[in-house]
């Protein structure tokens, strides 16, 4: 025990709450990890410990999480009740120079020098952590998902596995982070919910990508019903060996985890196979996670277009607003058969709502004091299971002060597009006409918030010909050997463009891709653009209308990977794929 009758940082008897000291200096709670160059406090009559440890919040009976507020300063609450009337006029300034006189007089009546000592420079380990300056993390939940920034005394909370990748917590580049929400039924407060012999499969999925520069965010929720390829998959066993699982071809997404004992390391693989992006590190919760970090938050604000009633989920809202929390928070985000064509894709809709509407108030007033942040960290960090990379309190707070740098307006929740399954109707395929330029958008670090809109007219989008008016010769103009055969071929039987030609090799090498078209041909041009992934600066006007049965010129250049391939990632949000913004108050379930 130190001076002051508090326990160290390492000791097990410390309560976190009590470590929180008011700095009258900057008006900022600050978390002392360190007792050096601490003043004396006052001396205050103390509790016996067990007494106010006994203590629970109105309702949280039976929990095992500690969810009390955390105390004022010790000695000061009755204090400060005293004094309040004494309080010297003139504002903080005034108050702050009174203050600072009766500390002198009370360090001069116990027989302490006048002038304070320097206090010692804090180490890495030890600084003091300023829970108004940078307690906001930003959070990630995807109906059981969830990421936040916690405290060190928080650290035993944390379950961990090693999917055999440890990245650093804090990357000078771009950050991709998987959120996965689990449905399995074990564990506290889940046995009600989900499928009665689940494995724990990858139930509600959503990428997070954070930009290079932390400018905006892209959240991608993947569709469980989604058919696609896993890969192989080293996991980790019980005994520290390890197992690597075969990959299955043409199943759903949802089984990467859990099936076959997968571990978040097979979804992971999975979705950097699909989408290009390399994956820094998971996050993964269960039911329970959105229960409790509602819960904490003292609820998040939802919308609903229409009356809500569904009996699976145990969901029932009026139309209008409604503050959700608990189980009914949980009902809302896993709700699908009340709204739109009671499909999965419908489900997704109503969690970017209430992630949305969840970062919201974690930006804005779920933080206004300690007790609350203690609360929120808490609930947190109970339901996460991370990456070795991010796997201790002190991780992750680098990690979500690093994150919290995006503002909310730059944040956008996007569905993978998909199309329905011919073979199967339960299921979806990936739409890779919409889906490999998002994808490549993302990997570019081009946002997908609409920024402000210009007072110019635009212009009226071209009418798209059928496949079999595009007229087109294909040269190879600097792509790899045999790219205009290739391209021939795959326009004629993929895209059924039977008016397609293989022109040869063009006369000189491109940089850049190029399509020459005249004005009569603009719909052609439209249509083979979309299908190639050209920008529009490989698009060339001419001046003139073309011949009846003159074509169009493609000539492929350096930039030419594959046919279908993007040329250039685009800069705006493909046509078909489902987003919204973080920011958007105005999104009601219908």
């Amino acid at each position: 025990m130190d001076a002051q009758g508090r326990g160290r940082a390492g000791d097990s008897n410390v309560d976190p709450a009590d470590q929180w000291v008011f700095d009258p200096n900057t008006g900022n709670y600050e978390l002392r990890l360190d007792h050096a160059g601490q003043a004396p406090a006052q001396p205050s009559d103390r509790k016996a410990p067990g007494t106010r440890r006994a203590a629970r919040r109105p309702g949280g009976e039976g929990g095992d999480t500690d969810t009390r507020p955390l105390p004022t300063q010790r000695g000061r609450r009755d204090e400060d009740a005293a004094r309040d009337d004494e309080r010297p006029a003139g504002g903080r300034a005034a108050r702050r120079a009174a203050g600072n006189r009766t500390a002198a007089a009370a360090a001069a009546t116990s027989g302490q020098a006048g002038r304070r000592k320097a206090k010692p420079k804090t180490s890495g380990k030890k600084k003091a952590l300023y829970w108004t300056a940078g307690v906001l993390s930003f959070v990630l939940v995807a109906g059981c998902g969830a990421a936040y920034f916690v405290y060190q005394q928080l650290d035993g909370n944390i379950s961990k596995v090693d999917v055999g990748v440890e990245n650093d917590a804090v990357s000078k580049g771009p950050v991709n982070v998987l959120i996965i929400g689990t449905d399995a039924r074990d564990g506290k407060g889940n046995s009600g919910y989900g499928d009665a012999g689940s494995v724990g499969h990858a139930d509600t999925t959503i990428l997070m990508h954070i930009s290079k520069d932390r400018t905006n965010a892209t959240a991608l929720s993947i569709p469980r019903d989604m058919i696609t390829n896993i890969p192989n998959c080293p996991t980790k066993q019980k005994d520290g060996s390890r197992k690597t699982i075969p990959g299955e071809n043409q199943v759903r997404f949802n089984t990467s985890l859990g099936q076959e004992g997968r571990d978040p390391g097979c979804t992971w693989r999975t979705v950097e196979q699909m989408t290009g992006l390399k994956i820094d590190h998971f996050m993964m919760a269960d039911f329970n996670a959105v229960k409790e970090l509602s819960t904490a938050v003292d609820g998040v604000e939802v919308c609903a277009a229409k009356d809500l009633n569904d009996p699976k989920s145990h969901l029932k809202l009026k139309a209008g607003r409604h503050v959700v929390e608990g189980e009914q928070a949980l009902a809302f985000v896993r709700t699908r058969h009340a709204i739109g064509f009671g499909s999965d894709l419908d489900r997704i809709k109503m969690q970017q709502q209430f992630l949305s509407s969840l970062i919201r108030k974690l930006k804005s007033s779920a933080f206004s004091s300690p007790g609350k942040l203690y609360d929120v960290s808490q609930a947190a960090t109970k339901a996460l299971t991370v990456d070795t990379g991010i796997g201790t309190a002190g991780k992750l707070l680098d990690f979500g002060n690093d994150l919290k740098k995006v503002d909310i307006d730059k944040i956008t929740f996007a569905t993978v597009p998909v199309l329905d399954n011919p073979k199967d109707p339960a299921t979806v395929i990936l739409n890779k006409t919409a889906a490999d330029p998002l994808f490549a958008m993302v990997r570019a670090d081009h946002t997908l918030a609409k920024g402000k809109k210009g007072k110019g007219k635009k212009s009226a989008p071209v009418k798209k010909a059928p496949p079999e008016q595009v007229r087109v010769d294909v040269t190879n103009g600097g792509g790899p050997i045999g790219s205009a055969q290739e391209t021939v071929d795959w326009l004629q039987n993929s895209k059924a463009a039977k008016l397609s030609t293989n022109a040869g090799n063009a006369p000189t090498k491109l940089a850049a891709t190029r399509l020459e078209y005249a004005p009569n041909q603009a719909d052609q041009a439209a249509t083979l653009a979309d299908w190639m992934g050209l920008p529009k600066s490989a698009l060339k006007m001419s001046s003139q209308n073309a011949g009846a049965r003159q074509p169009m010129k493609l000539v492929l250049g350096k930039d030419f990977k594959a046919p279908g391939s993007p040329i250039e990632a685009p800069t705006e949000t493909p046509d078909g794929v489902q987003n919204v913004n973080a920011d958007d108050k105005n999104i009601c379930a219908k």
